[in-house]
Order: structure tokens, then C-alpha cells, then sequence
């Protein structure tokens, strides 16, 4: 019998993490469930830091509301988590104080809320016998088992709003305008963006482009008497025979992506600039995507997501990922969602072992770009 739950938001922020902590409250709320927050994702739950969320203002009037009202944390692998000893950098599993800190708290049920590294976390606290339920989060729209994660569509909406803008300007100039957008590894917010906003061209990196692909489709639209392209390139996009574009790395402890990636707009920008004779200009969006209000799509299916998960608690269905399958809710084991990642601790990401959720090429997305002819740079 569930009688007291905890939240907890991990990974980069995403416009819906309210509304999933709202819908998760207001059905525990109905089933006399009492329901907490960790503050700042996994680091709260080390530090065994909470708040009560249930019958108090903090849950209120929080679904139009962006970020997170409990923080999230971008770097605290528990399981691998960065400490310092006598002047020295090290690092520990931990994960045992959070499991003690729970059944200290009561705890009969945490809530996941996060992307691919989160819910690799989630099942690795599910071998240890804690009851975890996770909801899948990210812009990128990676997480594997699922159709789609919550903060995803504002996140489109907001690249497409981007590119509606730089129509503008490039029609009246008479250049090349790039947007640079996120989605690290997985090109699913480039090439809806790119749909949405009436791209020409859109390099994701399921596809490595050849630069020259896009500058005949440039070309061709020059000898139409269109002087000016839109080009969407995803942040992960590399050329044939090249790498990803890196704009550094980060030192966040093992067990996380310290791969700070950036700088692939820019690139792109001054080979077509060279390649075609046409003035071109790189914007990269970068956290607008994350922040603000959610889209109505969003505040829907986060609260959807949120009610779900709290329904699985109330059934005692634990050591699962709330999913979206074809248009109805559903659950799926953590173990699926993980895939062959099964070391614990084990880092998350671009790696062989990851489940990534990418873009195939028999997905509709890569042909319907293709039938109104946007170029994919191969």
C-alpha cells in the first residue's frame, strides 16, 4: 500500500517538469497519497534534502510555469559521484546512502523524472530494491520505449518560431541563414524544426552530410530566382568521414557525458558561404529551447505522464518507465529502457551500450522531408 512518494527532476531543465510534479501531486492528492520533492534531482536525494509538496501553495499554479519548482541537477552520478579527499579528486558509489535515506524517509516510491542517464540511475537503484518509477524527459527525444518525452514539443515549437523569424531576414538579404539547434546525439527537434519552419535543408546526425549536397540544393534554388536558403543543423550533425563538432568538455565526474557539444552552425555557415557565393549567417539557439512556458501540448501530455506514473505506484507496478505507445499510456521495465547498458554506474550517452532512441530512415518524419523536398545532405 503506497502511502508516501518523492519526486525527484534530474538533467537539463525542460519546459513540462512542473506539470508532470503537478499531475503527480494532484492524483496523490485524490488517493490520500502523502507526496514530497528531493530538491535538485539525485544530489538531493545524497544529501537527503526534501520538501512536502502535497497540501501547500509550492504545487500551485505551476503548470504554465518552465523549469523545475524542486531544481534538477545536470552532474551527480550517485553511483560514481565526485568527492574530494585530502586535497584529492575521487570518486565514490554513494548510492547506498541514498537507499538508506529513503527507507529512513518512508519513502514507499520515488518518482524518476529525467532522460536517459536519469533512468539508467533509476534502474540501478531498482537492483537495490527501491521502488522506482521513472517519466521520460528531454528535448532531444531520445529516451528509448517511448514515442515521445515530455518537454520535446515545446522545444520544436520554439525552433520553429526561430526559423519563422530568420525567413524573414534571409528573404530580405538574400542569404544563407543557419540555425544551430540541440538534440545532441538524435536529430529529432532539427528535422521536425525543419518541417515545421520550412527549412531547405536539414543536417541531422543519423545522417553525416556531404557539404555538397546541400550546396546543390542551394544552387538549384538560385537558378529558381530564390536568393536564400534555411538550413537547420542539430548540434550532433558531423560530415561524411568527420567527427561531431566539440565546443569543449565539461568535468561533471564520471558517469555522466561531460561532451560539450557546439560550433557545428558556424562550420557549416562558412563552407556554404565560401561554396556558394552567398553571404550566410549562424544562429544557434541554445537554451531557448529549454526554458519558458510549455506549449498546450506539453502541459497535456506532462500531466498525462504525471497521472500515469502515480496510477503504476498506486498498483504497485514498480522498476518501470511511464511510456506513450501509438497514442495510449503505458509502462515498460527500466531493464528495456536501458538496453545493453547494464553495468551499474555505467556512463550514459553517445556509447555502443546505449539505448538512444535516434531517428531511423524508414521514420515518416525522414520521408516526408524528402517528398517536400528538404535536403538531408546525402
Amino acid at each position: 500500500m503506497v502511502k508516501k512518494v518523492a519526486i525527484l527532476a534530474n538533467g537539463g531543465d525542460v519546459s513540462g517538469f512542473n506539470a508532470v510534479i503537478r499531475g503527480i501531486v494532484k492524483t496523490a492528492e485524490k488517493n490520500g497519497v502523502e507526496c514530497y520533492g528531493f530538491i535538485d534531482g539525485y544530489r538531493g536525494l545524497l544529501k537527503n534534502e526534501y520538501i512536502r509538496l502535497d497540501n501547500e501553495k509550492i504545487a500551485s499554479g505551476i503548470l504554465q510555469k518552465g523549469g523545475s519548482i524542486i531544481g534538477s541537477s545536470t552532474n551527480a552520478n550517485v553511483f560514481n559521484y565526485k568527492v574530494e579527499e585530502n586535497g584529492q579528486v575521487v570518486y565514490k558509489d554513494l548510492s547506498e546512502q541514498c537507499v538508506q535515506n529513503i527507507k529512513n524517509d518512508e519513502f514507499d516510491c520515488i518518482f524518476t523524472l529525467g532522460g536517459d542517464g536519469t533512468q539508467k540511475s533509476a534502474r540501478d537503484f531498482s537492483l537495490r530494491g527501491v521502488n522506482v518509477i521513472g517519466v521520460p524527459k528531454t528535448i532531444d527525444n531520445d529516451v528509448a520505449c517511448t514515442d515521445i518525452t515530455f518537454g520535446y514539443n515545446t522545444a520544436v515549437s520554439v525552433a520553429a518560431e526561430a526559423l519563422d523569424r530568420l525567413h524573414t531576414t534571409g528573404e530580405t538579404h538574400h542569404r544563407i541563414m543557419v540555425l544551430e539547434v540541440m538534440g545532441r546525439y538524435a536529430g529529432w527537434i532539427a528535422l521536425e524544426s525543419a518541417i515545421a519552419g520550412g527549412a531547405d535543408i536539414a543536417l541531422i546526425p543519423e545522417i553525416p552530410y556531404d557539404i555538397n549536397s546541400a550546396v546543390n540544393k542551394i544552387n538549384q534554388r538560385i537558378a529558381k530566382g530564390k536568393r536564400f536558403s534555411i538550413v537547420v543543423v542539430a548540434e550532433g550533425a558531423m560530415p561524411k568521414g568527420g567527427d561531431i563538432t566539440i565546443e569543449g568538455m565539461r568535468d561533471n565526474g564520471k558517469g555522466v557525458d561531460n561532451t560539450k557539444l557546439g560550433g557545428v552552425g558556424d562550420r557549416v555557415a562558412k563552407q556554404l558561404q565560401e561554396l556558394t557565393g552567398l553571404e550566410a549567417r549562424n544562429t544557434t539557439l541554445g537554451y531557448m529551447q529549454r526554458g519558458g512556458t510549455p506549449t498546450s501540448f506539453d502541459r497535456v501530455l506532462s500531466t498525462k505522464y504525471g497521472s500515469k506514473a502515480m496510477e503504476l505506484a498506486i498498483e504497485g507496478k514498480f522498476g518501470v518507465l511511464a511510456v506513450l505507445k501509438n497514442g495510449k499510456l503505458d509502462s515498460v521495465s527500466l531493464e528495456d529502457v536501458v538496453g545493453n547498458n547494464k553495468e551499474i554506474g555505467a556512463v550514459s550517452g553517445n556509447t555502443a551500450e546505449s539505448n538512444l532512441r535516434k531517428v531511423t530512415m524508414d521514420d515518416d518524419l525522414v520521408k516526408t522531408a524528402r517528398n517536400i523536398g528538404i535536403c538531408l545532405g546525402d
